[in-house]
This record gives structure tokens, sequence and C-alpha cells, in this order.
């Protein structure tokens, strides 16, 4: 294996640039120069969306833009000195010692157990003086091995257990994460630790990074008087931690305040009314991440969320699946596919005769159609369910998930019974209803015999009985009224009302840009393609379009104004635009963030009047799709092929022009483009 860093990979004193974005640009560029990279602009485009999500600039004049990324093939580091220093966000001001991290995408533990050594070394204040009084490249590389290859000599002893001192040192677990797993990670735990050696204080650290985690041993957390998460995702299996006081913060707290941290888990240990972690012990996974002063209003967007992360697997397999079934055997597949798939194989075809409009006319392509048909509504069942039941998960960890898939079940199966159907509505319902009382029983104090019966049977039993008698003697017909005055408020629009509502789409579409709200229209659209009839003009397929037409706009509208206007755009802009046209035509509205977070108020409100644009015109011109993603690539699956283009062509020319005169405005000297 290469070494992470040689000496073409560093420079000293050297000007890279203004700001962050030409420091990340000029240290790529040192890793191309230097053989290192399969693709340069990738690996900056990939440094640039990791930072996108935090600034990477660390208290003390540190920077370490870091990512994983597919442009490199090895683990990679190039360093910097800088002079002048550049600003990377830190709250004490510029850095003049920058490390570029690169992960390959596919990298082996090996590589990142040497890249987290490298981050717990960045903390140790002998190591930056190092860098910092290095006058020659070599000088550096010898001390980033060194660093990397061996433990340092400065980490802090472990304390030892009250046991064999005979004192009564106190005991406290933590876990670190941040979203790459890569830097932030490990070097919050090394603050913590140094900050728990100071105050005489025994702590254990479990770091949720890439390179996997040891989970702390059960008897290290049962033993612990406080619990500190210090993280940016959710830990891997919470309910471990269940009744422990709690301080909870973001992953970059600990390089600040790592003492006040050690103090403040001290003092919740002995406070009987401070923030504990909620849960039975039952284990969540890290999409479960609540914590101490957590407001409703986020912790209602984090259950919803949840619930909606979860179900759009189901919808993307069942709906794509349902396509290409029309695709290969017609719109008539849909009542002969059972039938097809139960008396037929592929040695023994069916007719087509009943399949008048199916692409092939071939009886191996109408039993390849009824097969996908049946997969397809499959997947679509499980919607609801999956909804329901991680909306409940996100409340109650595991315990939530059986009752909240119960109650899932419950909203769509009633209808067998002579109950309407309450759809994704009775989801919603149910899943909190189930996640609730899981998360009410598990709070139940019981002897310690019992305890080992709670997640595995008491909670599920109780929690799943008193929701299931709750839905389908209170809820079920209440929530079935409204859900079908809902369906038949979608059936009855046309002219005017369709309209509004394809604007109030494209709105929440582009507003947020796989948000909270982009993610509800998204969820409104899918959930409403699962009951859609074979008829092109269903409402819910309309529905479906505008929301897809919409959500494509944004990243397209943004990639055509940098080609009219790019001296209104910085050269990473200009990069991000190159990307965006196949991201938007892809139905990947996340390719907008990067111009939105950099200017959000001009930003935002161009890409919104133009998916406002796209779906309206998209309901007024009738266009229908079956597919649930995929953007211009599942054209098969589209109704009224011209009307598509149409609305997605004027929305991003409306978006386009709004973005440019926005930027335009106040603007004095847009930066300069270059060949």
């Amino acid at each position: 294996m290469s070494d992470l860093i040689t000496a073409d990979l560093v420079r000293l004193d050297a000007d890279l640039g203004a700001d962050k974005d030409a420091v990340i640009r000029a240290l790529a560029a040192t890793v191309g120069d230097a053989g290192r990279a399969a693709d340069v602009d990738q690996l900056v485009a990939d440094a640039f969306e990791r930072e996108s999500k935090t600034g990477t600039g660390l208290p003390g004049g540190i920077a370490i833009p870091h990512c994983r990324t597919t442009g490199v093939d090895e683990p990679t580091l190039a360093f910097a000195r800088l002079d002048p220093s550049v600003d990377f966000g830190a709250k004490d001001g510029a850095a003049d010692l920058v490390f570029l991290i690169a992960a390959p995408a596919g990298g082996d533990n090996t590589h990142l157990q040497l890249l987290t050594k490298l981050a717990r070394a960045l903390v140790r204040k002998p190591f930056t003086d190092g860098l910092r009084a290095a006058s020659t490249p070599q000088e550096v590389v010898d001390l980033v091995l060194e660093a990397v290859g061996e433990a340092p000599a400065s980490a802090p002893a472990p304390v030892p257990a009250a046991s064999e001192t005979g004192g009564t040192t106190r005991h406290l677990v933590a876990v670190t994460a941040c979203p790459t797993g890569i830097a932030h990670t490990y070097m919050a735990a090394e603050a913590l630790e140094a900050a728990a050696a100071r105050a005489g204080v025994d702590l254990q650290v479990e770091t949720q990074g890439s390179a996997g985690a040891k989970p702390l041993a059960p008897e290290t957390i049962a033993a612990a008087d406080a619990v500190i998460f210090a993280v940016d995702v959710g830990v891997r299996d919470r309910g471990r931690f269940a009744g422990k006081p709690l301080v909870s913060s973001g992953v970059k707290r600990p390089f600040d305040e790592a003492d006040q941290m050690i103090a403040e888990a001290l003092a919740f240990a002995e406070d009987p009314n401070a923030p504990r972690v909620e849960g039975s012990g039952g284990g969540a996974d890290a999409s479960t991440t609540s914590g101490a002063g957590e407001s409703w209003g986020g912790r209602t967007r984090r259950v919803l969320m949840t619930g909606v992360s979860y179900m759009i697997p189901f919808v993307a397999a069942g709906g794509l699946l349902i396509a290409l079934s029309f695709l290969f055997g017609g719109y008539e597949i849909v009542n002969p596919a059972g039938d097809i798939v139960a008396h037929n194989t592929l040695w023994d075809l069916p007719s087509t005769a009943d399949l008048p409009h199916a692409l092939f006319d071939s009886g191996f392509f109408a039993y390849v159609g009824a097969v996908l048909f049946v997969l397809g509504s499959t997947a679509f069942k499980f919607l609801v369910p999956a909804l329901a039941g991680y909306i409940a998960y996100a409340i109650a960890d595991r315990p939530g998930i059986a009752p909240g898939f119960v109650m899932g079940a419950l909203a769509v199966d009633l209808g067998g019974f002579g109950i309407a159907q309450s759809g994704f509505l009775g989801g919603i319902v149910g899943g909190v209803l189930g996640g609730l009382l899981a998360l009410w029983v598990s709070s139940w104090g019981v002897p310690s015999w019992a305890r080992g019966l709670m997640p595995v049977m008491l909670i599920p039993l109780v929690s799943t009985l008193i929701a299931g008698i709750l839905m389908v003697v209170v809820l079920a017909r209440p929530l079935g009224w409204l859900m079908g005055q809902l369906t038949d408020g979608l059936n009855s629009l046309n002219g005017g009302s369709a309209i509004f509502l394809g604007v109030i789409l494209g709105l929440m579409m582009a507003f947020d840009m796989g948000g909270p709200l982009n993610k509800v229209a998204y969820a409104f659209a899918t959930t409403g393609l699962a009951t859609a009839g074979t008829a092109s003009d269903s409402p819910e397929l309309k529905v479906m379009a505008a929301v897809m037409l919409a959500g494509m706009v944004p990243p397209i509208a943004l990639a055509l104004a940098t080609v009219v206007r790019p001296g209104l755009f910085n050269a990473p802009e200009r990069e991000n635009g190159k990307a965006g046209w196949l991201l938007g035509a892809s139905f990947i509205t996340e390719g907008a963030i990067p111009f939105a977070a950099a200017d959000p108020l001009r930003v935002i409100p161009g890409i919104m009047l133009g998916s406002a644009v796209t779906g309206g015109l998209s309901m007024a011109l009738d266009v229908a799709v079956r597919a649930p993603h995929g953007g211009i690539f599942v054209l098969f699956a589209v109704h009224n092929i011209l009307g598509y283009f149409i609305a997605l062509v004027a929305g991003v020319v409306v978006g386009a022009i709004a973005v440019i005169v926005l930027k335009s405005l106040g603007v004095k000297d847009p930066e300069p483009v270059t060949a």
C-alpha cells in the first residue's frame, strides 16, 4: 500500500487563493499532479459536497476538508501550510494548516484506520506545532507517517478504575459520529478523552465511523454514570443507553468545549431531573436520533421523515416494476397478470389476444410483464405498513416496529372487512399511536427476571393489542371517511383547481430540495400512485407527473443559468452546473443544494418560481406518469410526452431567468470566467 502522503503532496507557506474553495481546488490539483487522483474533478466535487454540510475548520488554525470519493483509488493526504491563512468556518479565525483527506469510496478498513489515527493526531498540540515548525516537505511527511504508524507518545493514559485506586472515579461513556465518518468522528473522541483525563474521569468512547464501530461492552454502559452523544447523525443501537443521563451535541462541540461537556455529564449524573436517553434497550439504528433539547417541531419532522425515508425504497421498486410491466405487457396486463403467472411458465407462454396494446406482440413479453406487475404490486403493498412501522420505530426504537407495521397493515387491509381504507393517513396515525404505546410500555418498571421478556414479547404484545383495538374500534371509520373525502376531492380536481394544486406541489418540491416539504409532496404523490387505476387520465398519475417534473426543474434551471451568465457564479458553482443537467434529468432535486446553500435568498425564490410554473403546466396539459422516479429515463411510463417536455422546458427557462435576475441585483464585479 502506498504511503498516505509524500513530499510532492506538501505545500509550505503557500498562497493557494483567497477562499476555501480555491484552497480545496489547489490541493486536489496537487493530488492529481502527484498521480494519485483518478478523477480530480470528482475529488473536488465530493470535497465541496462534504464542505456544504458543515464547515471543516477547527480551533487552532486547522482545517480538514475531506471526503470519500471515486476520484482516488488509494487513501491520500495533501497538506498546505498557508500564507496567508484562509477562513474555513472555525470560530477562532482562519486556518493556516490544511489537510485535504481523500478516502477511496471502496477503501478497506486498513486505509480508514490510518486516516482515523491522523484525525486523532490533529487535536494534539505537539503535532500541529511540528507542522508549523517544519522547514521541508519531508519533515511534514515524517511527522504524519509517525502519527499514523504508531500510538503517539502524547496520548492520554487511561484513567484507572475506582476498584484499582480505592477512590471514587466517575465513569462516563460517549458516542461520536459524523456524516462522513472519517475525521470529525475521531477528533471529537480524542478531544473528549483528553478532557476526561484532565478531569480524572474514566471515559470510554465508541466511534461510529467509516472504519466501523467497536460497540461498548454492555457492562461498561451499565456502569456508566452518564452518556455523551457528540453526533451529527443518528446513534446506532441507541436503546443500549436507555435511561442514562444524556449530554447531546453536534460532533464539533468537543473541539471547543470538551471540558464543559465532561462537567455537564458529571452534573447530570447527580441530577434526577436531567435529560435521559429515551427508549427501552431494544436498540435503533442511525435513523433514530432524538436527543435532549429537541423541539416538538423538530421531533415531529424527524419522526415523519424517518417513516417516509424507509417507505421510499418500496415506492421506487414497486413503481418502476409496475411501469416496466406496462411497457412489456400493456396496461391490460393488470387484470390477467395473476392468472398468467399462475397458469403459465416460460415454456408454456400465454396468448396475447387480450393484450392489444403491448409494446411487443409476444407471449414471452406478456409473461415477463405479468411477472413484473406481480412483483411491483406486491412491493406496493408494503408502502403504508413501512411508513407506519418506521414512524413507530423513530418514536420507540425497535419495540415500535411490530405495532407500527400492524397498524399500517390495518390501514390498508380493513377494506376487506367492509371498512373504508384509511391509506397513508391511517398509516401516519397508526404509526404514531403504535410508537407512543410501545414507548409507554417500555417505561414500565418490571422485576429483573421479566426485563428480558420486555422487548421481545411484552412490549409488542401489549402495544399491538391496545393500538389495534383503538384503530379498529375507534379510528378506522373516521380515518377512512377522511381519506375518502381527500380521494374524492382529488378526483374532482379539474381546470383551475388542478393547476393550483400543481403550483403548490411545485413550490414544495423546490423550497427545500429533498427536505421535509419536498418529501411531503413526494409522499403525497407516491401513495396516490399506489391506488391509481389503469386509465391514463387518473388524477393520481397527474399528481405524480407534476411532482416529478417540478423536482427536475431546480438543477436543470441552475445548470442553464451557469451557461447563460457564467460570471454570476463562482468556479465551483459552474462545475456543479455541469452535473446539474444529468441530476435534474434523473429527478435528483438535491443537485441544486450547493447553489442554494451559497446564496439562498436569491436562488431559492427563483427555482421555486420555475417549479411552480412546471407543476401548474403539467396539470393543465394533463401529463401523467406511472413511475415514481427516473425523470426522462422513464418516458415509456409517461402519458402526453409532448406536454411533459413543454412543462419541463417552460419551468427551466423561467427558473433560470429568475435566478439570473435575482443574482444580478447588486452584483458589481462578476467573477471572470477563464477558458
